[in-house]
């Protein structure tokens, strides 16, 4: 009897326990349910989940800054015009996958020259860029706000005269180049942005201004815009942009918050962890050398002989691990500092050029390693890589987490001789999209930026009041 009440009281005990257990798993079930219906719902009512390169940002409308005026007091009388309506390494072995199927041609497309060819491969989808490309050459209008001579800031406000030159001229080749297209117009109810043509690489280096006045002089001159034009109130700045590659750009927003939620920002300096910077709102502008006209060298791959280049000041831990762990190495050839023997000569002698973080993610290296037809290896989390949501950049560079340092030697050996070949084919492909020239060429850096500006543009025409 007492046996059979234990075997009884022990099924009962095991009866309770299993229903427990059920019912644990009933809230599980009732959440993975109910997700699943709103993951359904979104999908069948929006367009969430079938993401368009076209599709425009969300922006933010914000009054006017309050201010007192105090420059830019012969800002020229407006038009007047009528309102109109990479490789990703998970483990020690990288993913290479994206390195298959490279047999595709290229696609011509006639561009303002008619002859210009585009390497299919190297973009993510080369039938819009084509169709858009051509859209953009024949319609997209730009209104920059104009200044005359005689502006005491003429200097910061106009394009330059003389050739630009150093590791900011990017802002400064786009704004002079820009002068003399065809994208610019005098009538603004024709424009499609509008173009604040401050430099902040001027301001920086101009007495009356400096580091500590470029905010200041931002916040003055939109209160200006604002208040001289209308364009600005009808989208709280959401159709303008500006240019600029300067560092120090990450903070000359900080007291004109309305560009930061609104404006479109051309910078260099387009990391995630820049609090000024807004992915997909903003652009990255690649920060290139100026090289003057001639062809870049063109030393096929097996000529060159160092696995992989980098020399730099260390000015960032990144930098710093980066040296610690390969500058006594045979094949990664690593130098904190300037060399003592030509820079161009180790970028054309390496099958990999390292671009690494150092006080901010951009620098001109990438640029540097594309125009000496070298792999670019960029090691820094979370850059926004120049033209990244048109160019496919691991049809043509090596990214990695900077954590994988110690794994680099590793992950660039694992790549075979045709799978490099094919890297380095393709960056000879891309370099002529990192390039400046006096007068733009078909699918240049000019040219480029503006195709950004194009996917960006606001479809909305706020009428005038």
């Amino acid at each position: 009897m007492a046996r059979s009440f234990i075997l009884l009281y022990s099924l009962s005990r095991r009866r309770v326990s299993d229903s427990l257990r059920s019912l644990f798993f009933i809230p599980t079930a009732l959440a993975l349910t109910t997700s699943l219906f709103i993951l359904f719902y979104i999908s069948s009512t929006s367009n969430l989940f079938t993401p368009h390169p076209h599709r425009q940002s969300r922006r933010h409308f914000l009054q006017n800054p309050n201010g007192v005026s105090s420059k830019f007091d012969n800002l020229q009388t407006p038009v007047e015009s009528q309102p109109q309506s990479s490789l990703d390494f998970d483990s020690l072995t990288p993913n290479l996958g994206v390195l298959e199927d490279r047999a595709g041609g290229a696609k011509t497309i006639p561009g303002s020259n008619g002859n210009s060819a585009v390497n299919e491969i190297i973009f993510h989808d080369p039938d819009i860029f084509t169709q858009d490309y051509i859209k953009m050459n024949k319609s997209f209008k730009i209104f920059m706000y104009p200044h005359n001579k005689n502006d005491p800031f003429a200097n910061i406000l106009l394009p330059v005269e003389f050739e630009p030159e150093g590791n900011y001229a990017s802002e400064s080749f786009f704004k002079k180049t820009l002068n003399n297209s065809h994208f610019l117009t005098q009538d603004p109810s024709k424009a499609d942005l509008f173009y604040l043509p401050f430099s902040i690489a001027r301001l920086r280096h101009d007495p009356r201004v400096g580091i500590y006045g470029i905010q200041d002089f931002i916040k003055d001159y939109i209160f200006n815009v604002s208040h001289y034009y209308p364009y600005w109130n009808r989208t709280g700045g959401a159709d303008h942009f500006y240019v600029s590659c300067h560092s120090i750009g990450r903070v000359a927003i900080n007291k004109a918050e309305e560009i930061k939620l609104n404006a479109i920002q051309v910078v260099c300096s387009s990391s995630y962890f820049q609090s000024s910077y807004v992915p997909h709102k903003d652009a990255s502008l690649p920060q290139i050398w100026p090289r003057g006209e001639d062809d870049p060298p063109n030393i096929i791959s097996t000529h060159r002989k160092k696995l992989a280049f980098f020399a730099g000041t260390i000015n960032s831990p990144v930098r710093q691990k980066l040296v610690e762990t390969w500058q006594n190495d045979t094949s990664i050839s690593v130098h904190a500092g300037h060399l003592n023997t030509s820079y161009e000569s180790a970028l054309q002698d390496s099958k990999f050029c390292l671009h690494v973080k150092g006080f901010e993610v951009n620098t001109a290296r990438i640029g540097d390693a594309f125009y000496h037809g070298c792999v670019p290896v960029i090691i820094a989390n979370h850059y926004d890589l120049p033209f990244a949501d048109i160019l496919n950049w691991k049809s043509f560079s090596i990214v990695i987490a900077t954590l994988d340092i110690p794994l680099l030697q590793r992950i660039l050996r694992s790549l075979s001789t045709d799978e490099y070949a094919n890297l380095h084919k393709n960056v000879l492909e891309v370099r002529r999209h990192f390039r400046w020239h006096v007068t733009p060429v078909d699918y240049d850096a000019f040219y480029m930026v503006m195709y950004e500006l194009w996917l960006r543009r606001s479809s909305i025409r706020v009428p005038l009041s």
